[in-house]
């Protein structure tokens, strides 16, 4: 699959001069970048491929790959220049991208990664409480998911015609897609359909086509089956927009394209245009590739003030992340515009994580005749989960308790709890200089910096993650075997926060695969905070002594 959309990427310090700095080739040696924080460059090996590297003051640079999975698009006339002109058009489309993107500071030691652009400092009272929107979680949610969720969820289906017939298939041949689409979706690892999928693609993929409205949660394997059925309707011979897909916010869409261009490698004849921010054509422009992915407002000002394209020939209509674009101001309406020129024998695919009243009413507004396929969603649950507690009267003795029960049973990765940004910085630089290998999250970096984090994470390059009530809701790593309350969740009142408790110690567990959660608590603490979780589950927490060895290997069975 062709993408005219090219991307670099330079991030480096808010305080770096690109223009001064950057280094003229690939040499190890030729570095002029004054001291100061680290950085990530990027440069032009001798074989004109993109060289990423981590440049340390009065150390030098190393080669290292990039963890980030999603790249700023390089708008068009930077990326002429970034391809016709060598080395200036390389500064002037990494400057580009450098504008858009938050300056990403990495600590490096001690094999641990801290991704912030600010320092993590709080008062002794902390911030309880780290906020997340919706198009975050989302998007943090894709990034973490790299397989389908295995879901014992029901499907409920509604139609207008309870007597028409429903198909479901078994395998993705039953599809009868073309043979380079097929061999995409297998070389993205989708062996079966998941449970959604089954059920949805017929319906999807039917002639005449029939409009759909699906709820499911992130990791189900939607937006691989609408993303299948994109590219499926596609007609190659057709030189203009035959597919449009929305999202509410720039990440999001890059997100989809991904899976888009990851799907259709094969299909060579079949281009994607993203219509986002940073990407400007010239004025009477006329876009010649079969799919367009993009935000409302991006794709509105190129349909109907710049004419870039014709609504009406549009054959398929995607609208995803539906309650995300409510929470987004503008969104909805600018759907509801862009929804007014589509044609009647437009396909239309809604996709919301939730339905509720507010995204019933929003998809009443845009998909007629629609089909509703509903996976229930699976509630977190305490049934795969071991529980313990140990006494800890301060942070140190917490310390130990962390490293004797890392050291003596067998970790997948381990998420570790704490209430607040400083204590979370105060763990991570005492495991850091122990050796571990340690990520830290924590609310206030930016949407790049936490995808940076939760990427090395996914991928196993830290074991351990430590973060704030960031992740504790609605985000799932499939690895995580071990979960940590360093801090135990407690409302202002100091009473505990049940509800948190469940959502922390429920990223483990996943998948009808046992988890193992550990808590450390003061002995106040204990005939409090642990007694209320006792009490509100109905589940003892039984005692573990982490300095006993043969108790500590218990938990590997």
């Amino acid at each position: 699959m062709q993408n005219k959309t090219g991307r670099v990427g330079c991030f480096c310090p808010f305080d770096s001069d690109l223009g001064q700095h950057w280094p003229d080739d690939d040499s190890e040696k030729q570095n002029t970048l004054t001291p100061g924080p680290p950085a990530v460059l990027l440069t032009r090996g001798e074989t004109g491929r993109t060289v990423f590297r981590l440049y340390f003051p009065l150390i030098g640079t190393f080669p290292f790959s990039p963890f980030f999975s999603t790249l700023k698009p390089v708008p068009e006339k930077s990326r002429r220049m970034y391809q016709e002109q060598g080395g200036w058009g390389d500064k002037a489309a990494e400057q580009d991208i450098a504008k858009n993107f938050v300056g990403l500071t990495l600590k490096e030691g001690n094999n641990t990664i801290l991704a912030s652009n600010k320092p993590l400092t709080t008062t002794d009272g902390g911030e309880d409480e780290d906020k997340i929107t919706k198009a975050e979680k989302s998007l943090l949610q894709k990034i973490t998911r790299t397989k389908l969720v295995t879901s014992k969820a029901e499907i409920e289906i509604q139609r207008q015609d309870p007597f028409s017939p429903l198909h479901s298939i078994k395998s993705f041949e039953a599809l009868n897609l073309q043979p380079n689409l097929l061999k995409g979706v297998y070389e993205m690892g989708f062996n079966t359909p998941s449970k959604i999928q089954e059920t949805a693609l017929p319906i999807l993929l039917a002639d005449p086509p029939q409009n759909m409205i699906a709820q499911s949660q992130s990791g189900t394997g939607k937006t691989a089956a609408f993303v299948l059925a994109m590219l499926s309707r596609v007609v190659v011979e057709n030189k203009y927009p035959q597919v449009l897909c929305l999202s509410p916010t720039y990440e999001l869409a890059i997100q989809t394209g991904e899976v888009a261009a990851k799907m259709g490698q094969f299909c060579d004849d079949v281009r994607i245009r993203y219509a986002v921010r940073g990407e400007d054509l010239p004025k009477h422009t006329k876009i010649d590739e079969h799919i367009i992915i993009g935000t409302p407002g991006k794709v509105l000002d190129w349909a109907t003030k710049y004419k870039f394209f014709d609504l009406s020939k549009i054959t398929v209509f995607v609208l995803d992340e539906a309650d995300v674009m409510i929470a987004t101001q503008g969104h909805q309406d600018q759907s509801f515009r862009i929804r007014k020129y589509l044609s009647e024998k437009c396909q239309i695919m809604f996709f919301s994580a939730t339905y509720d009243e507010e995204v019933m009413q929003f998809a009443k507004g845009i998909v007629p005749n629609p089909l509703l396929i509903r996976l229930k969603r699976e509630e977190e649950s305490l049934e795969n989960i071991k529980q313990y507690y140990t006494v800890c009267e301060h942070k140190d003795e917490k310390y130990q308790a962390i490293a004797n029960i890392y050291g003596g049973i067998t970790v997948g990765q381990m998420m570790i709890f704490c209430q607040t940004r400083k204590m979370a910085s105060w763990l991570t630089e005492k495991l850091s200089r122990d050796g571990h290998a340690v990520a830290l999250l924590s609310g206030e970096l930016t949407v790049e910096q936490r995808i940076a984090v939760l990427d090395r994470f996914r991928d196993g390059k830290e074991k351990v993650l430590i973060t704030t009530n960031v992740l504790s809701r609605g985000i799932d790593i499939e690895q995580v075997t071990v979960v940590v309350n360093f801090d135990m969740p407690v409302d202002q009142q100091r009473r505990a926060d049940c509800e948190t408790y469940l959502h922390r110690i429920g990223r483990t567990g996943r998948f009808g695969k046992t988890g193992i959660a550990i808590n450390l608590v003061s002995s106040q603490e204990y005939s409090t905070v642990l007694k209320q979780i006792q009490d509100h589950f109905g589940r003892k927490i039984e005692c573990l002594n982490p300095d006993d060895s043969d108790e500590v290997d218990k938990l590997n069975d």
